[in-house]
């Protein structure tokens, strides 16, 4: 499992299929960090979820990136490379957005159908 019905601000792990390596997300789920996304950033190392989403522009942005969408059960329902400055499709069925680096995703060996597994670091301690 691994994926809450609702996700909070932080960090995490995505496990990737078929690989023993994770890759490390930044986990935006406020409404405030996802407004932010990746903007004004010059890459990412990792990938950043988005959740609640089921859209995404690339306005402002410096440089490409792959959008995964992901349904309830974080399986991948359409998965495009996006260029900055475009807007992309709402896909009703989504609930998620994965964002990464253009190219990112076929290396990891992500693609429609793949089920993911992202499970987020647990709050610091106060």
């Amino acid at each position: 499992m691994g994926n809450p019905t609702k996700w909070r601000d932080g960090t995490g792990l995505l496990a990737l299929p078929d690989r023993d390596e994770a890759v490390p997300v930044e986990i935006a789920g406020s409404y405030g960090t996802r407004r932010r996304g990746l903007l004004g950033r010059d890459g990412i190392a990792g990938a950043l979820l988005l959740s609640p989403c089921n859209s995404v522009h690339t306005f402002r942005m410096r440089f490409a990136i792959d959008v995964a969408y992901l349904d309830r059960e974080s399986r991948v329902v359409a998965l495009v490379t996006m260029a900055p400055g475009r807007l992309g499709l709402p896909r009703p069925r989504a609930r998620h957005v994965l964002e990464a680096e253009a190219g990112a995703m076929a290396r990891w060996g992500i693609r429609p159908g793949t089920r993911l597994t992202i499970r987020a670091d647990p709050p610091p301690a106060e």
